[in-house]
């Protein structure tokens, strides 16, 4: 493996400029993303399993749940796109730890960088890969009989909605990441966190169609809200209050994990 030269400028008092950081910052999210040259088992987390996803979802519930797989799949590629991308959070959040315990930030605190720029590039990176895996399971649903019926326009709305709610998803992977004692604590907090808010909602089945008392829970989950906004982009359909309460919530968790994060965050980089 070939070290990557950093650029570096610093101002005054031996801090590093702001255009500095940020080239730092994009150098160190390439090398998150070319990395996955010399660890071929990424694309199974990037691409095989967001296919799994789409395959098992459309082909095992589709036929029960609206009469045929394409029928069914207009309706839960959103919310299998939107589970997807919040157990692919996660994966920052063991990334993150794995650098930790490995020593990587050890080796770049050395570097004359900004202190920023190690978590930065791998929050950019791990969201280029949120993309290209939203954009994969869209080409395969497309193969399969989905139709994007909202146009470019609705896929670049939904595209960005998801990267916008990503972000700040990736706070609260960010704090796990650092608090986390290994990278297997951070994936049972994946399996018993995730996965019931993603089921108790409108991601996979209509809300109307649940009991009315969880109905009350599902009608507050941010996954409703983003899995609502991201099919009514796709489809051309009115959001309502969807794609609102979706950044609404983005910016909540943002506000609440960002602090928290980045003092876990500087308290491990000292």
């Amino acid at each position: 493996m070939t070290a990557t030269a950093l650029p570096y400028s610093a101002g005054r008092g031996g801090r590093v400029g702001v255009l500095a950081a940020l080239r730092q910052t994009a150098t160190l999210a390439w090398r998150s993303l070319v990395s996955v040259k010399h660890n071929p088992l990424e694309l199974v987390d990037y691409s095989i399993t967001p296919i799994m996803f789409v395959f098992l979802f459309t082909y095992v519930f589709g036929g029960q749940m609206a009469g045929s797989p394409q029928d069914y799949l207009q309706y839960a590629l959103a919310g299998i796109i939107v589970q997807n991308t919040l157990f692919m959070s996660m994966y920052t959040a063991m990334a993150l730890n794995t650098d930790l315990t490995k020593g990587v930030f050890d080796r770049l605190r050395s570097l004359p960088i900004a202190r920023s720029a190690p978590l930065f590039g791998r929050i950019a990176a791990d969201l280029a890969k949120q993309l290209w895996a939203m954009l994969l399971m869209v080409g395969l649903g497309t193969l399969l009989g989905f139709r994007v019926t909202g146009g470019v326009t609705g896929l670049l709305g939904a595209a960005l909605l998801l990267m916008v709610f990503a972000a700040a998803m990736a706070w609260t992977a960010v704090l796990i990441g650092m608090l986390a004692g290994d990278a297997e604590k951070v994936q049972v907090f994946a399996f018993t966190f995730i996965f019931p808010i993603t089921f108790t909602s409108s991601a996979f089945v209509r809300v109307d169609t649940m009991p009315g008392w969880l109905q009350a829970w599902v009608n507050i989950n941010p996954v409703t809200h983003l899995s609502d906004g991201v099919r009514a982009l796709l489809l051309g359909t009115p959001p309502g209050g969807a794609i609102m309460w979706s950044l609404v919530w983005a910016a909540g968790i943002a506000a609440v994990f960002m602090p928290l994060a980045m003092r876990a965050y500087r308290s491990h980089t000292r």
